[in-house]
């Protein structure tokens, strides 16, 4: 059935429906978030309507002042909003509201569905977006440059394995083994700023940083031994000084 028969389906049976006078959109809800399409939203050169939002308030009706938080993480998991200690949903939902009314969580999004069709999808998260966003500037302290380039790519394997409906499968399990590895030491606090539809990030702190102001200072203190620099650079540029040596007055597209 198309979307006028799949209500006229519903009205027949009495079965409520809460549908835009306009358009209706079909509208999925869960604990994490709220995605809306159909209706005027497949035009992808329409802004979306107003009613097509719940959770979240437009960026021009948001508060004029910020709102500060700190959320706290233990081992990669939010613990707690400005010291007062919750469990997941209730600090979730928390956030779905302090970011909320702050215009925070809105999405206009072209997705890419499994089978190749794209879609014109209008998301709102915002405690998502809020801990997302705290959660990666807490990793850029306690992991290394490595561990922080392997997992950004590794998420991208993850995401799409559980779009994809594979949640229920061994590859899902080796990756939360991966995750579960990176996440010992992601203990700390953020402070956020939330103000008309952006969360920003205004602090970090965690025990365990790698980050160390003696190292990163350019002011007196700074403990780095800088002759290390001439050594580091040598080593560092001898395979581009070499083949600038022996193949640098190559003409192109010939041996030299």
């Amino acid at each position: 059935m198309g979307r006028d028969q799949e209500i006229a389906y519903a009205r027949e049976r009495d079965i409520p429906l809460n549908l835009n006078r306009r358009s209706a959109y079909s509208v999925d809800e869960n604990l994490w978030g709220r995605s809306v399409e159909a209706g005027d939203l497949e035009d992808p050169w329409l802004e979306p309507p107003e009613d097509a939002y719940a959770w979240t308030a437009s960026a021009s009706d948001a508060p004029a002042e910020p709102l500060y938080i700190e959320v706290a993480f233990v081992r990669g998991e939010p613990v707690a909003i400005d010291g007062r200690a919750m469990d997941g949903l209730a600090l979730i939902e928390y956030l779905h509201t302090a970011a909320g009314d702050h215009g925070i969580g809105r999405i206009d999004h072209i997705e890419n569905r499994l089978v190749g069709i794209k879609s014109r999808e209008i998301y709102e998260a915002p405690a998502a977006m809020v801990l997302s966003a705290a959660h990666q500037a807490l990793e850029a302290m306690v992991l290394t440059k490595d561990q922080s380039r392997f997992k950004e790519r590794m998420s991208t394997e993850y995401a799409d394995l559980v779009y994809n409906g594979l949640w229920f499968s061994a590859h899902r399990l080796d990756l939360d083994s991966y995750v579960r590895s990176t996440q010992q030491f992601v203990t700390g606090s953020v402070r956020m700023r939330l103000h008309r539809g952006t969360a920003t990030v205004v602090g970090r702190r965690s025990n365990v940083s790698l980050y160390r102001h003696d190292l990163a200072t350019y002011d007196e203190g700074d403990s780095f031994d800088h002759k290390s620099s001439e050594g580091f650079i040598r080593l560092y540029g001898l395979p581009t000084r070499t083949q600038a040596r022996i193949q640098g007055k190559g003409i192109e597209g010939q041996a030299p």
